[in-house]
């Protein structure tokens, strides 16, 4: 069996989907659906064996009676707001129930997966190499950073390179995110708007070094990032914390010039002023160094950000899911 946790989220969802196409469906989704939840949208399609609320599977956890069949736990749940400000909700929610699955892992020498998040790397001066020595010193800029952050620190403290999977997640876009409202990517943000409007917003630079829509980010797809959390649980020797974006950052630009293509549509872009609690927390460039992931053995090729956008509005038009 496998457990994954925030599977009726967004990446969490796309794995399970990519497990069914596997014909794995022995699987435990661990979430928290309210009445009336869109998430549960993303689970109409989905195969799998039992649902449980993440409380409920915490204490499981904490009672030592989790089915014994469980054989990997693929963590993707949390909050991944990144303007939140409630620092003892991040604390509980993110950290020490991640600590939590983690610990009951390594005791039961269970595959451990976990998102982990390129928020963590702040505003860049530090890199974006994902070695122990870098991880150490990285200085987040928002309470959701701060709370993966300070996982990694945990995990390299109990040497993850030997028996955990830390995945450092980028800029990440994709079906199945339609619930995320505010927090859904700026492709499936844009795609509404352009649709209705004909035109895009993106925020105005508030950095000398970069030009208004020219500030860049790592936008890696989600069947991408999905593929690469399939390839650790097919290799369960392979362990450590790894960045899991594509390696090449592109602008804001680039981005909504693919989307204007993929619609067939003339580019119309307005360069709006960016909010005032954003401008001291924004994320100018972010790139993943891919170098130790490639190390790892993971040899297949991400896809284009072009093609990636055509793919994303083939879903976006239908509101279909993966």
């Amino acid at each position: 069996m496998i457990v994954v946790t925030g599977g009726a989220g967004f990446i969490g969802s796309c794995i399970i989907a990519k497990l069914n196409t596997f014909g794995w469906d022995n699987i435990m989704v661990v979430d928290h659906l309210e009445n009336n939840d869109p998430k549960s949208e993303n689970l109409k399609k989905r195969r799998y064996v039992q649902y449980m609320d993440k409380a409920d599977f915490l204490k499981m956890v904490l009672t030592d009676t989790v089915d014994p069949k469980v054989e990997a736990i693929v963590h993707m749940g949390a909050c991944s707001d990144t303007t939140g400000t409630d620092a003892a909700y991040y604390e509980e929610n993110n950290f020490l129930y991640t600590r939590h699955l983690a610990q009951w892992c390594l005791r039961k020498s269970v595959r451990f997966i976990y998102a982990s998040s390129a928020a963590t790397y702040g505003d860049g001066q530090q890199g974006y190499c994902d070695d122990e020595a870098t991880t150490r010193r990285l200085k987040p800029l928002n309470l959701y950073g701060d709370s993966k952050q300070k996982f990694d620190v945990w995990a390299l403290d109990q040497k993850v390179d030997q028996k955990i999977v830390g995945l450092k997640f980028f800029n990440v876009f994709g079906p199945n995110e339609y619930h995320k409202g505010d927090m859904r990517s700026v492709v499936a943000k844009s795609y509404t708007k352009m649709m209705t409007t004909g035109k895009v917003e993106l925020f105005k630079s508030e950095h000398p070094d970069f030009r208004d829509g020219e500030q860049k980010r790592d936008f890696i797809y989600v069947k991408d990032a999905v593929n690469v959390v399939i390839y650790f649980l097919e290799n369960p020797d392979i362990n450590g914390l790894f960045n899991l974006g594509t390696g090449k950052a592109q602008t804001w630009n680039d981005l909504i010039n693919a989307l204007f293509v993929a619609v067939r549509k003339s580019p119309h872009i307005e360069y709006v002023d960016m909010p005032q609690h954003l401008r001291a927390k924004y994320q100018y460039f972010t790139q993943a160094d891919m170098t130790k992931l490639r190390k790892a053995g993971y040899t297949e090729p991400f896809l284009r950000l072009e093609e990636s956008v055509k793919d994303y509005v083939g879903y976006l038009k239908t509101n279909s899911y993966y």
